[in-house]
């Protein structure tokens, strides 16, 4: 397992690999932890990933990368698992409410905003991307509704936020 800090315009980010494939992703301020990246215990493969991952979020924030391309793992049940992938296929610059999310996957709205809320790979896996019916809804990263204001502003995803 490797892990790697990250200073991003939202924050400090906490980015783990393991096994060739990203698990986790979290705040500083919020993740326990360990930010290090051990030879002895880091596989070459972590090492190369964390460096790629660093690369493609760099591209992001400045505006230029319009989709992330990196092996993922994230923890999860099946519906996580359903909902982790109905967030990765809404482009950039678009959003989805919890009910359309919720319809696509055959499912409810309020287990939708769960696995939302659940997802150990915010940005890369874009949460913030999922609006309530009636505004924006939540945002469990740091920050909260200012972080996913943030980064819908970045994205151009929510017109009157702009």
């Amino acid at each position: 397992m490797a892990t790697l800090a990250y200073a991003s315009p939202v924050g400090v980010l906490v980015i783990t690999a393991h096994e060739g494939a990203l698990t986790r992703l979290d705040w500083q301020e919020r993740s326990h932890l360990q930010v290090n990246c051990d030879a002895d215990e880091a596989s070459n493969e972590d090492t190369r990933l964390l460096a790629e991952t660093r690369r493609q979020l760099d591209a992001y924030f400045a505006g230029t990368l319009r989709r992330f391309d990196l092996p993922m793992n994230p923890k999860g049940n099946d519906l996580h698992q359903a909902v982790f992938q109905a967030m990765l296929d809404i482009p950039m610059g678009e959003t989805r409410t919890y009910g359309e999310v919720a319809k696509k996957i055959g499912n409810h709205a309020q287990p939708v905003g769960q696995a939302c809320g659940a997802n150990p790979i915010p940005v890369i896996i874009p949460c913030h991307r999922i609006l309530s019916a009636t505004g924006l809804g939540g945002y469990s990263g740091n920050g909260g509704l200012e972080t996913k204001i943030a980064l819908l502003r970045l994205e151009g995803g929510y017109p009157f936020l702009l």
